[in-house]
């Protein structure tokens, strides 16, 4: 994938995840991007763990499909980073 997709799909979901995950989220649109990133990963190893029955790093690919996945992706690195620092948001 294109570094400038890569750019718009983690920004696009990384937003996105913020928005939905309860909480107040800092980052800026530095760790906006790094949070969409990861989600990618996460979302498409997700998936093609479900689909294919392996799990292999993979990413999605900028459509709806894989826009969705990435946001479930960045919603769980979300859940996991603060489940382990035991951080909560600030509501």
């Amino acid at each position: 994938m294109d570094i400038i997709a890569w750019i718009v799909l983690g920004l696009l979901a990384g937003a996105i995840a913020k928005a939905i995950f309860p909480g107040h989220q800092g980052g800026g649109i530095i760790g906006t991007l790094i949070l969409g990133v990861i989600g990618a990963f996460v979302g498409g190893s997700l998936y093609n763990l479900l689909v294919n029955g392996t799990l292999a790093l993979s990413s999605t690919g900028l459509s709806i499909g894989g826009v969705f996945l990435a946001v479930l992706g960045a919603i769980i690195a979300l859940a996991i980073y603060y489940a382990v620092t035991r951080r909560r948001g600030v509501y």
